[in-house]
């Protein structure tokens, strides 16, 4: 795009107001620095009028020093959050990452991004594995991905869900140069350096494994992981970066435990009951979703290397995992789009917006993957909506998602723009 782009007829999902507007929208520097709507008021989201249908490419023309752009006839969203992604688990077994050259990992975490871009993510939270390097890389223009938000090495107990030795290996492969998920930390004041570390090298969050998981080979989804004054120890560091804490919990008592010790996200959430549901609202924090990837590990977790052990466990959390969503739902919680996928795997991203339509509004599935997710980044107002100020990126589309979630879950985006650069054009048009 030029240094003044205007998107014009553009007609937008309002996610706050949860109306259609048509606006022209001036793009400048990468932000929307002027909405211009088209009459006084937008049309209630999922009415489905406003757009009207068309059968040419997107219109290109210039007005002085403006390129415009004529979206007529598209549906446009805020570019999309995932908040839950593992961009260097090009496989589904976690402990051959720790065994993989550095300059291999980064150049496979590079495809996977750049695929997430191209279903329309123009930013991704990494909560296990993500780093300086890679986040860095994106911003200056070195690859096309998604901006990426990331906690660096997840911190865990020996034996927990961070840690991949089986039972019979004694010494652990995972060291700090290479793309392992995890870091064991057993104690507060192992927790307390561990934390530091991670935040030292501009970790946006960090994320402490307080419970099992389906992944890891030693431990039971059912198991509470890390002591309370551990739990705090990683919670006070990050408050003092003015940070937070994201916390892998399946449990109940997993997950009560993590919001009693001050964490602001809880994942997975699978066995969510209405006690720790409440205690989730109540502390205003966070719950990040992926329903996807316990689909997906059942589908093909054991064709993608999904260790024999973990894939017994799946079972225990893929048909509760529906259930939670509702209970999530009906107590108001915050809830954010996740997808959590494993190496080839990573292509069903989307599927996510069609498992959580089953029982929720398409719109608060949006909300979920925009306006709530730009919260939980703490990038509220910036990232997540179209709106005078904010980052301009955009997904635009050719049907209504909220009449038709496959425009979502089976994507191909007319066009994806980010930071005001348009970065995935459609195919064919």
């Amino acid at each position: 795009m030029s240094p003044r782009t205007v998107l014009a007829n553009a007609h937008y999902l309002d996610v706050v107001g949860g109306v259609w507007r048509t606006a022209d929208l001036e793009v400048v520097d990468g932000r929307f620095t002027r909405v211009t709507p088209h009459g006084a008021a937008g049309a209630p989201a999922g009415s489905g009028d406003g757009a009207r249908a068309t059968d040419g490419d997107e219109t290109r023309a210039t007005d002085g020093d403006a390129e415009i752009i004529d979206l007529a006839g598209r549906y446009v969203l805020p570019g999309l959050i995932d908040c839950h992604v593992h961009v260097y688990a090009m496989t589904a077994n976690l402990g051959e990452l720790e065994t993989i050259a550095p300059s291999y990992a980064a150049l496979q975490a590079t495809r996977l991004m750049g695929d997430m871009l191209e279903r329309g993510f123009t930013t991704v939270r990494d909560v296990g594995g993500g780093d300086h390097g890679l986040a860095s890389a994106q911003a200056e223009g070195l690859f096309r991905g998604p901006r990426l938000f990331f906690g660096g090495k997840s911190l865990s107990q020996t034996g927990g869900h961070g840690d991949t030795r089986g039972p019979g290996q004694q010494v652990s492969t995972a060291v700090p140069c290479c793309a392992g998920l995890g870091t064991i930390a057993d104690g507060p004041d192992a927790v307390r350096r561990a934390a530091r570390d991670q935040l030292r090298t501009g970790a946006h969050h960090l994320k402490i494994m307080a419970g099992g998981g389906v992944a890891s080979p030693t431990d039971r989804v059912d198991s509470i992981q890390y002591s309370i004054a551990e739990m705090r120890a990683a919670v006070e560091e990050a408050a003092d970066a003015n940070r937070y804490v994201a916390a892998h919990a399946y449990t109940p008592g997993a997950i009560q435990r993590a919001i009693s010790a001050g964490v602001r996200s809880i994942e997975h959430a699978n066995l969510l009951d209405r006690a720790s549901a409440e205690a989730i609202r109540d502390a205003g924090a966070f719950v990040t979703m992926n329903l996807v990837t316990y689909w997906a590990l059942k589908e093909f977790g054991a064709s993608m290397g999904l260790p024999a052990a973990s894939q017994a466990k799946v079972d225990a959390v893929l048909s509760a995992g529906e259930s939670a969503l509702r209970i999530a739902d009906e107590e108001g919680l915050d809830l954010c789009f996740g997808s959590d996928l494993l190496g080839g795997m990573q292509e069903h991203q989307s599927k996510e917006f069609e498992i959580r339509a089953r029982h929720q509004d398409p719109l608060a599935v949006i909300r979920s993957a925009t306006l709530t997710a730009a919260r939980l980044l703490e990038r509220e107002g910036e990232l997540g909506v179209i709106q005078e100020g904010a980052v301009a990126d955009l997904v635009v589309l050719d049907r209504d998602p909220l009449q038709d979630i496959t425009a979502l879950s089976e994507p191909d985006p007319v066009l994806v723009v980010q930071d005001g650069r348009t970065v995935r054009v459609g195919a064919d048009r």
